[in-house]
């Protein structure tokens, strides 16, 4: 797509013969402020739909008034006015808001101003625009050049519009972003660099739209829906994930990232795209779910929709759809991998993105969820497509396993629809809704393949739901956006509007569902007598700050609540896990007996040293330690403790930002092992400070030893701006940093 500025001459078989342009003034730099577009990189016109733009013929003489340019404006292959991917319309002096049209502005002698104007309702992505003079002889088009149109959120006729200033700026504009990450009790801020108007992304997120399954059946047709933000965003939703379609980012949940870059290693979305396209459009190794969010964002930005990142904490994923996260431990509550098929996740991140809702009605317009991880098969309507462990399919297995030939997307969902408990409506509903109100339940597998349940929470799954703050890097919770508050009589109203139309009665046979205790239910063949008041409770203290790469010190507090001594014997585990609470290798395996007086607290010391989890820390850095209490009489308690590790990292600027003036930057890090460590390396990325990414050479580093690292760099867009630092050694999993960066524009 060049711009279209100096032509050959281009004769308009006029009735004054000769008429021909010579020039088109695209008048980027007028049209790209008026659209909020300057920031796209090139010479191409980038203008966003339901808005005028202006361009300029220069002409080899005076354009006479008896003349009038017909424009044509086209998309895609095989463009007709029948699909609304093609218009051809004269200017005029009249404004009509629903179809293209265009307006002489001004004519000087030679040199004409038009300005075209786009219904709000327009197809997106690449036109052709051409001309030629009304006349009764048939004349063909000639081409005057190419232009890109956008999603338009300033429009208040467009789907998308959002009618905020600053959250137009911080949706739609800001090319940088915090994800978080963690765990409910310590939630941690990620820098993301979404870039979304960096050299070429622009470019790639359209050829992402040509790359569909729908675009490769049939163009034409799969082009006319491209005015659609459902449409657009479901095809979306596919192809950031490669399980059907070689889309962006291939998923990986094991752990071993062999012949690909680990998910914790990316700091941005513009990396990932590039290698993608470059590649000939092979799907990119690895990613994980704040890896699928990331780049999803950053597509949908470049289009002009506006969305956000969201993270839930303990994210459920329900595989069996009853509302009921399972899972299953022995005797030292360590997860059985082969029954348990449910997870919850300690934290699991999707996207939201603003658009009305034509096919649900305005009560649903507002924020819609979409998440582009590859757990389940999406469904066409209201009812998720259900398979089982889908979490962790490649694309092999997609194709392996029979009911997984559907379609790994999820949404869009209405946010306001998941709150309201309206899972029958549009789209992947019941599995948004049992990711942030599914029950938690633990059951102990026993010997003789009988199961009891040890712990049962209501109110565990869906906490801090949280997203950036707008024009700031705090975190806002919004789990009230989801559901009412646990507990309330409005939120037990809701659970049972869901579960009426989730598990009603069937002819297929589905056994009904029982309600007890708050609204929740549990199958009728799983119910359980009414727990007894138990005797005693227990918890994990936390003696020291857990570090990457020093001891860990806790306690097991248990506490008797009743009148009599007990005799309790203690089985204790510990395991390193990811993300997704999979245990990947145990650390800890011990057993105690402990004699409670009466209303007597006692502490059981634990030690792990780091000799044992260095080897199995996954870069997660996350410990699971578990205890199954067994008290006489049958009684059983289940203690459970997430553990992250924290670690070490400071960025300061030494002065002033401005835009073409290096400043320097300052990192200090810190080796944090008990043993000397060498092949450390900063990796530096920032859209608007760096083009690409730097990499500083750190020297070698004695126990516990600090070191500063200074470098510079040399800004070269204004306004506020992140930098990612990362330490990365072949020792320890990657230490993540940023700061932002306010730029000036030089004077």
């Amino acid at each position: 797509m060049g711009n279209v500025r100096e032509l050959g001459p281009i004769s308009l078989c006029s009735p004054c013969p000769g008429l021909r342009v010579t020039e088109v003034d695209w008048q980027r730099l007028r049209n790209g402020t008026a659209h909020h577009t300057q920031e796209y990189p090139g010479s191409n016109l980038v203008v966003r739909r339901g808005q005028r733009f202006t361009f300029t013929l220069e002409l080899n003489r005076p354009l006479e008034s008896e003349e009038t340019l017909i424009f044509t404006v086209e998309t895609g292959p095989q463009a007709s006015e029948a699909l609304h991917t093609k218009a051809v319309f004269q200017t005029s002096e009249l404004e009509r808001g629903d179809t293209w049209m265009a307006v002489k502005e001004a004519q000087t002698e030679n040199t004409t101003t038009f300005s075209l104007a786009s219904p709000p309702n327009a197809v997106i992505g690449r036109y052709q625009l051409s001309t030629r003079v009304s006349s009764r002889r048939k004349h063909s088009d000639r081409k005057l050049g190419e232009f890109v149109l956008l999603f338009n959120p300033w429009c208040p006729e467009d789907d998308v519009f959002l009618d905020s200033e600053e959250e137009r700026q911080e949706y739609v504009l800001n090319d940088s972003g915090i994800i978080f990450r963690g765990v409910e009790k310590r939630i941690r801020a990620q820098g993301w660099n979404f870039g979304q108007f960096e050299e070429d992304i622009l470019n790639i997120c359209l050829s992402i739209l040509d790359r569909t399954p729908s675009y490769q059946d049939d163009p034409a047709t799969d082009v006319s829906h491209r005015h659609d933000p459902v449409y657009i965003t479901r095809a979306v939703s596919a192809m950031v994930n490669s399980n059907n379609d070689r889309g962006v980012v291939q998923g990986q949940w094991q752990g071993k990232y062999g012949g690909g870059t680990s998910p914790l290693h990316w700091r941005g979305s513009v990396a990932i795209l590039h290698k993608w396209f470059k590649g000939r459009f092979k799907p990119v190794k690895y990613g994980q779910c704040w890896v699928f969010a990331g780049v999803m964002c950053t597509v949908l930005r470049c289009l002009g929709i506006a969305t956000r990142v969201v993270s839930n904490f303990n994210s459920a994923h329900d595989t069996d759809r009853n509302l009921s996260v399972d899972k299953y431990v022995d005797s030292f509550g360590r997860t059985l991998e082969d029954l348990t098929e449910d997870s919850m996740w300690n934290f699991h991140v999707w996207n939201e993105s603003w658009f009305a809702r034509r096919d649900l009605g305005p009560s649903y317009n507002g924020w819609q969820v979409l998440d582009a991880t590859p757990q389940e098969e999406s469904e066409g309507t209201g009812s998720a497509g259900w398979v089982p462990d889908s979490r962790f399919l490649t694309p092999g297995d997609a194709h392996a396993h029979p009911s997984c030939a559907g379609v790994f997307r999820c949404g869009p969902a209405s946010v306001t629809a998941i709150r309201e408990g309206d899972v029958h409506l549009a789209h992947d509903g019941p599995f948004v809704f049992a990711e942030v109100n599914a029950d938690y339940i633990t059951w102990l597998w026993n010997e003789d393949e009988s199961r009891e349940r040890v712990y049962s929470d209501t109110k565990k799954i869906g906490r801090c739901i949280s997203t950036k703050a707008v024009g700031s890097d705090s975190r806002v919770d919004i789990t009230s956006l989801y559901k009412y508050p646990e507990g309330s009589r409005k939120e037990r109203q809701v659970y049972s509007k869901a579960v009426k139309k989730l598990f009603s009665v069937e002819a297929s046979g589905r056994r009904a569902r029982v309600r007890r205790g708050g609204g929740r239910g549990l199958w009728r063949d799983d119910l359980l007598q009414p727990a007894t008041k138990p005797s005693i409770t227990g918890k994990f203290k936390v003696l020291e700050p857990p570090v990457l790469g020093h001891d860990l010190k806790l306690a097991l507090c248990l506490t008797s609540l009743t009148s009599r001594a007990q005799r309790v014997q203690v089985n204790l585990s510990g395991a390193t896990i990811l993300y997704t609470r999979r245990p990947v290798a145990e650390i800890l395996h011990e057993s105690h007996t402990v004699k409670l007086g009466p209303e007597e607290e006692k502490k059981i010391p634990i030690a792990i040293s780091y000799s044992q989890y260095k080897e199995d820390l996954t870069e997660d850095k996350k410990i699971l330690l578990a205890a199954m209490c067994l008290v006489t009489k049958g009684e059983k308690l289940l203690v459970e403790k997430d553990i992250t590790l924290e670690d070490f990292i400071t960025i300061k600027v030494l002065g002033p930002a401005v835009v073409g003036v290096a400043v320097g930057v300052e990192v200090m890090v810190l080796n944090p092992l008990s043993e000397r460590v060498k092949d450390c390396s900063l990796m530096v990325e920032g859209s608007g400070l760096l083009q690409g990414q730097l990499s500083i050479d750190v020297p070698s580093l004695d126990p516990q030893e600090k070191a500063s690292v200074q470098f510079k760099i040399t800004p070269f867009k204004s306004g506020p701006r992140q930098l990612q630092v990362d330490f990365v050694s072949p020792h320890f999993p990657d230490i993540k940093g940023f700061v932002i960066i306010h730029v000036a524009t030089a004077k």
